[in-house]
């Protein structure tokens, strides 16, 4: 697996913020947050970042090459 271009940070309010490729894409806060911080002590980078990826809805569906072949794409 490769970088995904995902980061995450916690704020001094105990909010998490997660971007991609330096855009915020999510904030997480109270429970969530606290299970998130958790989740990600236990993984490493490439988990992580797939963790990052299904958390904010940007990750591959497998339709991909199909799309990349629909007219409306070309």
């Amino acid at each position: 697996m490769s970088d995904l271009g995902f980061t995450f940070r916690r704020s001094k309010n105990g909010e998490v913020v997660v971007d991609h490729r330096g855009k915020r894409a999510t904030i997480l806060r109270g429970d969530k947050a606290e299970w998130f911080l958790q989740d990600m002590d236990g993984l490493d980078f490439d988990s992580q970042q797939q963790e990052m990826a299904r958390l904010t809805g940007n990750y591959k569906r497998g339709n991909e090459r199909k799309a990349r072949n629909h007219p409306r794409n070309r």
